[in-house]
C-alpha cells in the first residue's frame, strides 16, 4: 500500500483504538494515534497491553487451554490520550470500536463532555465505526485517506457515517468453543459443530454486531465463502481496498489471499494479525476478510 508522507500542518488528529487490528507503525504512517489496549488471563492478576503482545505466543497459550478476557477503554485512558493533542491547539477525530461489540464508544463521549469545556476552542469528536478488527482498521484507513485529500474534520466525521454500513466484515473461525464462551453459539451447537468440521460463517450487521450466517463443512469451503461475499458484493473489487486479518494461521490467510487475487487480479492490500483485543473472543485459526461492497 502506497502512502504519502502524512501532512505534520493537518489542523486535527485522528484517533483509533487497537480493536482496530492494524500494528501502530502501520497508524503512524497514516497519520493516526493509537489507544491501546489491554487484557488478562483469567488466572493470573495481571494486565498486558495489546500493542506489547507477542501475537503467536498469545495464541500459543489459547492452543494450551488459557482464557483471556477484554475490557473497554475507560474514561480516564481517553482523557489521558486526548489531552495533549488539544493542549497543543490541534483538534481531533476519534473512530471509534462498534458500540455494538463494546462500551468504548460511550466512554470516549464522556471523555469529550468534560474535555469540551476545559477545550472550549476546540474541535472534539468521535464517530462509531459500528466495526471492528479489520473492519474498524479499513474505516481508519478510509478516514486517513479523506484528511490527506484535504478533508475538514467535519466532512472526514460524515464520510465516516455515510460510508461505515458498507464496510463488510466476513469472518470464519476453526473452533467453536470460543464463540461458545462469548454467547455467541450454545454448547451444543459447538459441540456438534466440532465433531462434524462445521465451520460458521459470521459477518458484522449494520448494528455492529457479529452474528453468524451460514455453516461450511470444511475450513477450505469456509475460507471460499468468504471469498465469495467479496465476489457478490464488493463495489469495485479490481481497485478497492482489500484487507485480511487472521488469528496465527498465515497459511490459511494466504490461501485467501490468493482466491482475492483470482477474482479481482489484485493483491489485497493489508495483511496483518487479530491482536488480543479480538482474538480473546474469536481464538486461534480466525480468518477475516474486509472490504467495500454494496452492502454488509
Amino acid at each position: 500500500m502506497i502512502w504519502k508522507e502524512y501532512h505534520t500542518m493537518a489542523t486535527y488528529r485522528i484517533f483509533a483504538d487497537a480493536a482496530c487490528d492494524i500494528p501502530e507503525a502501520t497508524l503512524n504512517e497514516w497519520g493516526v494515534t493509537m489507544i491501546d489496549m489491554t487484557y488478562r488471563f483469567t488466572d493470573e492478576d495481571a494486565e498486558h497491553f495489546n500493542s506489547k503482545t507477542d501475537i503467536p505466543e498469545f495464541y500459543n497459550q489459547m492452543r494450551a487451554g488459557r482464557c483471556s478476557r477484554t475490557s473497554a477503554i475507560n474514561m480516564a485512558t481517553f482523557l489521558d490520550a486526548f489531552r495533549p493533542t488539544l493542549e497543543a491547539g490541534t483538534d481531533l477525530l476519534y473512530v471509534a470500536f462498534s458500540s455494538g461489540g463494546s462500551t468504548t464508544y460511550e466512554q470516549s463521549l464522556a471523555a469529550i463532555e468534560l474535555l469540551k469545556p476545559e477545550f472550549p476552542e476546540r474541535k472534539i469528536m468521535a464517530v462509531d465505526a459500528l466495526a471492528f478488527s479489520g473492519g474498524l482498521g479499513l474505516t481508519v484507513y478510509l478516514a486517513a485517506k479523506k484528511q490527506q485529500e484535504g478533508a475538514t474534520i467535519e466532512e472526514t466525521f460524515r464520510y465516516v457515517e455515510d460510508t461505515r454500513l458498507h464496510v463488510c466484515h466476513w469472518f470464519t473461525v476453526d473452533d467453536l468453543v470460543y464463540l461458545k464462551r462469548g454467547g455467541r453459539v450454545s454448547a451444543t451447537t459447538a459441540l456438534v459443530g466440532s465433531v462434524l468440521g462445521i465451520k460458521p460463517v459470521l459477518h458484522v450487521d449494520n448494528e455492529g454486531h457479529l452474528i453468524s450466517m451460514s455453516k461450511a463443512r470444511s475450513r477450505r469451503r469456509s475460507l471460499k465463502a468468504l471469498a465469495d461475499k467479496f465476489a457478490e458484493t464488493a463495489i469495485d473489487p479490481a481497485n478497492g481496498p482489500v484487507f485480511i486479518c487472521h488469528g496465527d494461521c498465515a497459511e490459511d490467510a494466504e490461501l485467501l489471499r490468493g482466491m482475492i487475487r483470482e477474482i479481482s487480479g489484485k493483491d489485497v492490500d493489508l495483511l496483518s494479525y487479530i491482536g488480543p483485543v479480538i482474538g480473546s473472543h474469536s481464538g486461534p485459526g480466525t480468518m477475516a476478510l474486509f472490504f467495500l461492497g454494496t452492502e454488509r
